[in-house]
C-alpha cells in the first residue's frame, strides 16, 4: 500500500493519540530504514532507544524465531529458562549483591513496580505515613496515571484527574531541595541520571552521589530510572555504573528486548525480598520469547569491546557536531550514543522535520533539544551520512 492509502485507513481505524511524521516505514537493515515509497533514512532514533542492535540482526532474529517455535508464552505460574537467564545476567552485571528481578512489559510498568516496591518496603518497616516519593523537576517516568504524577512536569498533570498522590518534585542539582522534599513522610527518591524526554540533561555526578548518601542516612530507597539510559546506551551496561553510585532499585525497558516489549525492576539485596506472592504480578512479563530476545541483546551488549565502541562512536558524533561551526547549534550534551543537539527554544521540531526531508530520522526532547538515539550498532560510515545531512540542515560552514 502507498503512504496515502495507509494514512487513510489509519485515520479511520487508529486513535489519533500520536502526532505521527508523514512517513510509513516498511523495512530496515543496520541503522537504515526504508519507507513504503522506497526512500532510505539513517535512523538516529532506534524506535526511541529500543532497537539497540539495529534492524535485521541475525542473532536476535534467530533467538526470537527459535524460542517462538519452541515455547512462546506460559505465564508466570511456571518457570522458564530464558526468564531465569535474563534475570541472572542483569543481576551479575549490575554488581547489586543479592539482587533480584521482576519482569514487566514497559518502562512505565517497571516504574510502577518500583513505586509499589518502595512503598511496601517502608510500610513493612515503619508502617503507615511514610509513602512519598521524591522525583526531579523536568523528569519523565511514564504515561500511566501514577507515573504521569511521578513525572516532574506540570504539562503532564492534565485531564486525567484524580491522579495518584504521594509525589513531590525537587530541583535537579539542588541537594537542599531534595532534602527538604524528602521529609519524614518520604520513602524513596527516584531520578533519571540523564533526563531524556526532558532535554537530554545529565545530572552532575557529585549531586547523584550526594543524593545516594542522603538516602542511606534516612533509609530512603534510591530508585534510578534507566528505561532510556540502560542496556549500553551511555557506554556502560547501566548508566549508574559511570556515576559511582549503588541504587536500591533500577528500572529498565526499551533496549532490553531489542525491539520486543519488556520492562524490568532490578532490586538490590536491600529490598529484593519486598515483593512477595500476591503483591505484584503481570500476565505477560518475563515471557520466554521476550526473554530470549533480551538474552541475545545482553550477550552482545555486555561485551566490553561493544561498550567501548558505543563510547567511541558517541564521542565521535559529539565532536563532529561541535566542529560544524553552525550558528544553529548552541551546544551538544549527553553520554555515549544518547546525544542532545541544543538549538533555539521551540525550533527543535522544525529541525527534526528538515532532517527527515534530508533522510535522517531524529527526535525532539524538552524545550530546545534535537535528540539522537541511534542503534548502538551504527557504523561510522552511517554516522557520517547522517552528519552530512545535519550540516545542510543546521547551515554549517
Amino acid at each position: 500500500m502507498t503512504y496515502q492509502e495507509l494514512k487513510r485507513d489509519e485515520e479511520r481505524y487508529v486513535m489519533a493519540t500520536y502526532g505521527r511524521f508523514p512517513v510509513a516505514l516498511d523495512h530496515g537493515e543496520g541503522a537504515k530504514l526504508w519507507d513504503v515509497e522506497g526512500k532510505c533514512y539513517i535512523d538516529m532514533t532506534s524506535g526511541i532507544g529500543v532497537n539497540c542492535l539495529g534492524y535485521s540482526d541475525s542473532d536476535l532474529i534467530k533467538a526470537i524465531s527459535d524460542q517462538a517455535a519452541k515455547l512462546m508464552h506460559v505465564s508466570n505460574l511456571y518457570t522458564t529458562a530464558p526468564m531465569v537467564e535474563t534475570a541472572k545476567t542483569l543481576v551479575l552485571h549490575s554488581g547489586l549483591e543479592g539482587g533480584k528481578v521482576f519482569f514487566a512489559n514497559s518502562g512505565a510498568e517497571a516504574n510502577e513496580g518500583a513505586i509499589k516496591l518502595a512503598r511496601k518496603y517502608s510500610y513493612d518497616k515503619y508502617g503507615e505515613g511514610r509513602s512519598k516519593i521524591v522525583t526531579l523537576k523536568n523528569s519523565f517516568h511514564g504515561r500511566t496515571v501514577t507515573t504521569l504524577k511521578a513525572t516532574g512536569q506540570d504539562k503532564f498533570h492534565q485531564f486525567f484527574f484524580p491522579f495518584t498522590e504521594g509525589f513531590d518534585y525537587a530541583e535537579a542539582g539542588n541537594l537542599e531541595d531534595v532534602k527538604a522534599k524528602a521529609d519524614g513522610t518520604a520513602c524513596a527518591v527516584m531520578m533519571e541520571l540523564i533526563q531524556g524526554e526532558g532535554g537530554v540533561l545529565p545530572l552532575e555526578k557529585e549531586f547523584a552521589q550526594a543524593v545516594e548518601a542522603f538516602c542511606r542516612e534516612k533509609d530512603l530507597l534510591l530508585i534510578i530510572d534507566e528505561v532510556q539510559t540502560g542496556i549500553g546506551r551511555t557506554g556502560s551496561l547501566f548508566c549508574f555504573q559511570q556515576y559511582g553510585i549503588r541504587p536500591d532499585v533500577v528500572t529498565l525497558a526499551k533496549a532490553l528486548g531489542g525491539g520486543l516489549p519488556v520492562g524490568a525492576v532490578l532490586a538490590a539485596g536491600s529490598c529484593s525480598g519486598v515483593l512477595t506472592p500476591g503483591t505484584h504480578a503481570t500476565t505477560f512479563g518475563g515471557s520466554p520469547t521476550v526473554c530470549a530476545a533480551a538474552n541475545a541483546v545482553l550477550e552482545k551488549v555486555t561485551n566490553p569491546v561493544f561498550l567501548e565502541k558505543v563510547r567511541s562512536k558517541g564521542e565521535y558524533l559529539r565532536q563532529k557536531l561541535l566542529a560544524m561551526n553552525s550558528p544553529a547549534i548552541l551546544g551538544v550534551r549527553g553520554m555515549g550514543l544518547m546525544v542532545g543537539i541544543i538549538v533555539e527554544d521551540g525550533k527543535q521540531g522544525e529541525y527534526v522535520n528538515q532532517l527527515m526531508d534530508h533522510g535522517v530520522l531524529a527526535l525532539t526532547a524538552g524545550k530546545n533539544a534535537v535528540r539522537l538515539l541511534p542503534p548502538l550498532t551504527i557504523t561510522i560510515e552511517e554516522i557520517d551520512e547522517a552528519l552530512a545531512a545535519m550540516k545542510e540542515v543546521f547551515g554549517a560552514e
